[in-house]
Parts: structure tokens; C-alpha cells; sequence
């Protein structure tokens, strides 16, 4: 145990969305960050895909560039939602938009099962926008 832990420096810091002196804007603008980086997660899981093992340059290229930006986006989201909300809002966005669009352009079935599935995801995220 270090020096740190021992003196206390290592106390949880409050999520400014749920200290009411946070202004409305900055709220705001990190949750339209964090669905920004969510659909971007959507992008590099698909350029993965694409890239077929990082043989491809271009697909392999969005990979690391869209997996750059959605990190930096959920990582300064994450400095105002709380991690659990922000994290699960993330990856419901990029799992949903990645699916569809493996049903619509990559052959994916798209059975009413799946679809109802992936509506519910859907729900659940938008659960826990109205929920924080």
C-alpha cells in the first residue's frame, strides 16, 4: 500500500452531472459527445471487420482512427455522466448501430428476434438517459 492510499489523496471524486452546480450546458454537450463516440464505436468495430486482420490499409486506417476518437469522446464524457450510465450508453449505441449495419450491408440476418433484441438495447439506453 502506498504512501497515497495511507493519507487519503485517493478519495472519490463527485461525477459533476450529479452535482446540481454543474451547468445545464456541459451536461449537455457530454452526452452529445457520448453518443458522437458510441456511433463511432459502431465505425471502428466495423472497419475491423473491414481491415480482414489489418491486411487492408484503408479499413485498418478508420480502425485506429475511429477507435482513437471514440475513446477520446467517452473518455471526456465520462468527466461529467457516471462511468456505469456513460459506458453501458456507449457500447448499446455501437452494439446496435454495429448489428444493423452487419444486417443491412453484411449479409446478417435480420430475424424478428434479432430486431426485437436489438430494440430493447435501444430502450434500455434511452432508460438510462431519462433515469440520470
Amino acid at each position: 500500500m502506498g504512501r497515497r492510499a495511507l493519507t487519503g489523496s485517493w478519495t472519490r471524486r463527485a461525477v459533476p452531472s450529479q452535482d446540481k452546480t454543474t451547468p445545464e450546458g456541459v451536461v449537455v454537450v457530454a452526452w452529445v459527445v457520448l453518443v458522437v463516440s458510441g456511433v463511432l464505436e459502431a465505425v471502428w468495430a466495423t472497419a475491423l471487420d473491414k481491415s480482414e486482420g489489418f491486411s487492408r490499409l484503408l479499413p485498418s486506417v478508420v480502425f485506429f482512427g475511429g477507435l482513437g476518437l471514440s475513446m477520446t469522446g467517452l473518455a471526456y464524457a465520462l468527466r461529467t455522466v457516471p462511468v456505469g450510465t456513460g459506458y453501458a450508453v456507449w457500447v448499446g449505441i455501437g452494439a446496435v448501430l454495429t448489428a444493423s449495419y452487419a444486417m443491412v450491408f453484411g449479409g446478417e440476418s435480420a430475424t424478428p428476434v434479432k430486431l426485437l433484441l436489438l430494440a430493447g438495447i435501444v430502450g434500455c439506453v434511452a432508460g438510462l438517459k431519462i433515469v440520470h
